[in-house]
């Protein structure tokens, strides 16, 4: 059985497939092959071969990875900035409540309000 298909929203097509082609761009500057990059990450050749073209069902850490590897920015952030901005958001989580209450789509309810 082979991995189901995921289907992506035009704006997370765009954005995968952009990663995608600046890693291709990249590793290619630097004259490597698939298969050596593939090395450096620790996947097959095929997984960066879909990792360029921007199939959906790459796994975001691989994606990542490579990119990390061949110098392509995430987030258009370097990696100092990328660590600053993660603890924000970690210092932002803490301050939220730990659980979130669900609201009933109470047709009634809304009514009376």
């Amino acid at each position: 059985m082979g991995r189901q298909k995921i289907s992506l929203m035009p704006q997370a097509e765009d954005a995968l497939g952009l990663i995608g082609t600046l890693i291709r761009i990249r590793r290619q500057e630097l004259g490597w092959t698939a298969d050596s990059l593939a090395k450096r990450i620790g996947v097959s050749e095929r997984t960066v071969l879909s990792i360029e073209k921007g199939t959906p069902s790459a796994s975001v850490g691989n994606v990542f990875n490579a990119a990390v590897v061949v110098g392509v920015e995430l987030f258009g952030e370097d990696r100092h900035a990328l660590a600053r901005k993660r603890r924000r958001g970690e210092e932002i989580l803490g301050l939220l409540p730990t659980a979130v209450r669900e609201v009933q789509d109470d047709d009634d309810e809304f009514n009376r309000i």
